[in-house]
Parts: structure tokens; C-alpha cells; sequence
């Protein structure tokens, strides 16, 4: 049996977590600083720094006690190596050293993406050959993996992850942060819908491309405006998320038809969105095990780091005490 606390500090949600065997989830504890970030419409790194020192061990005394084990009923230590912002990275990889020299426990670095892959191992066991569609504000990549822990990235996003043009569109649009589910809300609402373009890049190609889509509703305001004319945004915020549904799914359809996986997952934020949800499961349930996990697990939470730090452990994985913050850690394999 292994028991890993996990701590993820990688933007601006600061989480703790305790896993059982990669699989259970004896706590999964969050502290957002969505509210402070706010009134900024994004993420100020500065700020998130400051506030992950703030909150980081007040979270993991709180996620130690719901789970009821003590740091001596502890296999590892994981925490979030990278990607992400190096200041807000730190101060969880500080955190985790520390504690892991202050009990002699190991210490293992996860990546932040692989992690959000694994999140499905808390849903149900993940099968190979897989597919994951990745979908955050920072990443948007389709990753195959033959077998457990070895990662081949088949397309990845060559301008704007999708995650970031929802919060680019939603501050054109003047909606809150953050962008997706503002965006998402208000395309419900709309009784019409402006027509927005798909970047569909070459032929054969799994890549993404939202810089376009991000230009087509800026243009649209702008010359609106200069007409006079007041933009219907509920119908604009319909074009886009319509835009960006059909190419998420679109794209990840085709790579299944190529590959022919046992099992789709989807992993990231931008999965917590009912659209690209609904999507996926119009186009795919019926065809292969579709695996999204609940939306707690889509966005950031430490739970999800220890689910994967259990299969780097399982596979011999081990990090030194001299771990530092990688804000540009590549995803490799570590089976």
C-alpha cells in the first residue's frame, strides 16, 4: 500500500492532497485566489506567489488531518515540478522538500500535465492504448500513450492554448475572469449566433490554432463599434464557444479514427466545460470508453499530482532534494 501527499502550487490554486494507492482519495483540499485575481482579469504571478505562502501550510495541515494519517503512515512526498509560474511553483516545491528532509521520505516530481492525465486513474483504471485531450488555460495537446507512463504528443496548440482565448475573448467581451465558464454561461443565454471562424490547420494535422478565433471577436467588437452598432455578445459568446467545441472535438475524433485507442480521456480546465462535454460524448461515447473526470478533478487540485506520482513510484521514480521549479519541464516518459 502506498500513501502520497501531494502538493500543487503551479498557478493560482493552492492544493494539497493524500492518495491511497493512486487510486483513493482520502483528501483533496483546494484554497482558491480566484477572487483575488479577479479584478485583474487573469493571473498576476506576483500576487499567486504571495498568496501560496499565505495558504500553503494551513492546506496541508488540513488535507494531513482529513485524511487521518500521520507524516510517520507516509510512502512519498509529490509535488508539481512544472510546468507553470516559477514563483508560485517554488513555494510548493519548498513546501514538499522540507518536509520530505524533515520525515526522510522521498520526494518525487510530477509533471503538472501528466498529473492532470492521471486524474482519470481516480475515476477508473486507465487502459492502453489511450488518447488524451488535454485542455487547459495553458496547454491544449492531444497526448497518446501506448502503455502506462510513456507519453507521445500527436498535436499540440501552435499560438493560444484554448483556456487562454476563453480568458483573451471573455475581457474583449468585458465578462469576468475566468473566461470559460463566463463565456460558456452567457453563450446559453443567446437566442442567435454569430458565425465565427475554425482553424483547421493542414490536412492530416492534429495541431490547434485560437489566435484566429481570438482576433475574429476583437475584429468583431471593433467594427461594431466603429458602425455604431451595439455587439450582440451573447450571440458572439455562442460563436465561440460553438467555434471551439467543434474544433476540440473535431480534432480529437479524427485522432481516435487514426489510432483506435481503448480508452479517450480528457484532462484540464477547460474539460469542466459542459459544451466540449457534451460534444465528445455525442461523437465518441458510443464508440470507445470515454473517461472525464468530475469537474473538481479538472481543474487544479493536488489529487491528481498524487494519483500520478503513485505510477512514478510504482516505476522506480525518484526526485533529488535539489529540485527546482521547471516553468518549461518537458512531458517525458518515466516507464
Amino acid at each position: 500500500m502506498t500513501i502520497i501527499l501531494a502538493i500543487e502550487t503551479s498557478c493560482d490554486e493552492t492544493a494539497a492532497a493524500v492518495i491511497q494507492n493512486g487510486d483513493t482519495i482520502l483528501a483533496n483540499v483546494v484554497a482558491t485566489q480566484m477572487a483575488s485575481h479577479a479584478r485583474f482579469g487573469g493571473v498576476v504571478p506576483e500576487v499567486a506567489s504571495r498568496h501560496h505562502v499565505e495558504a500553503v501550510t494551513a492546506v496541508v495541515e488540513e488535507a494531513m488531518e482529513q485524511a487521518n494519517v500521520g507524516f510517520a503512515d507516509l510512502t512519498a512526498v509529490a509535488v508539481t515540478e512544472g510546468p507553470g509560474l516559477v514563483g508560485a511553483l517554488l513555494v510548493g516545491i519548498h513546501t514538499a522538500k522540507a518536509i520530505a528532509f524533515a520525515h526522510q521520505l522521498p520526494l518525487i516530481g510530477v509533471h503538472h500535465i501528466a498529473g492532470h492525465i492521471y486524474a482519470n486513474q481516480l475515476v477508473q483504471p486507465m487502459e492502453f492504448p489511450l488518447l488524451a485531450l488535454v485542455a487547459s488555460g495553458g496547454h491544449t495537446e492531444l497526448i497518446l500513450m501506448e502503455k502506462d507512463g510513456q507519453f507521445e504528443q500527436i498535436g499540440q496548440t501552435r499560438d493560444d492554448a484554448v483556456g487562454e482565448a476563453y480568458d483573451k475573448a471573455a475581457r474583449a467581451m468585458k465578462l469576468p475572469y475566468p473566461g470559460g465558464p463566463n463565456v460558456e454561461k452567457l453563450s446559453l443565454e443567446a437566442t442567435e449566433e454569430i458565425e465565427l471562424p475554425r482553424s483547421w490547420l493542414e490536412k492530416g494535422s492534429y495541431d490547434f490554432s485560437f489566435s484566429g478565433l481570438k482576433s475574429a471577436v476583437l475584429n468583431r467588437i471593433h467594427n461594431d463599434q466603429q458602425k455604431g452598432i451595439e455587439t450582440n455578445v451573447a450571440a458572439l459568446a455562442k460563436g465561440f464557444q460553438e467555434s471551439v467545441v467543434d474544433v476540440l472535438v473535431t480534432r480529437t475524433v479524427a485522432a481516435y479514427e487514426q489510432y483506435e485507442p481503448k480508452q479517450v480521456l480528457v484532462a484540464g480546465g477547460v474539460a469542466a466545460n459542459k459544451g466540449l462535454r457534451k460534444g465528445l460524448e455525442e461523437r465518441l461515447a458510443q464508440r470507445v470508453d470515454l473517461v472525464i473526470p468530475p469537474i473538481h478533478l479538472c481543474t487544479d487540485n493536488a489529487a491528481m499530482i498524487g494519483a500520478c506520482a503513485h505510477q512514478m513510484w510504482m516505476n522506480g521514480a525518484k526526485g533529488q532534494l535539489n529540485m527546482n521549479g521547471r516553468p518549461g519541464m518537458p512531458l517525458t516518459s518515466f516507464s
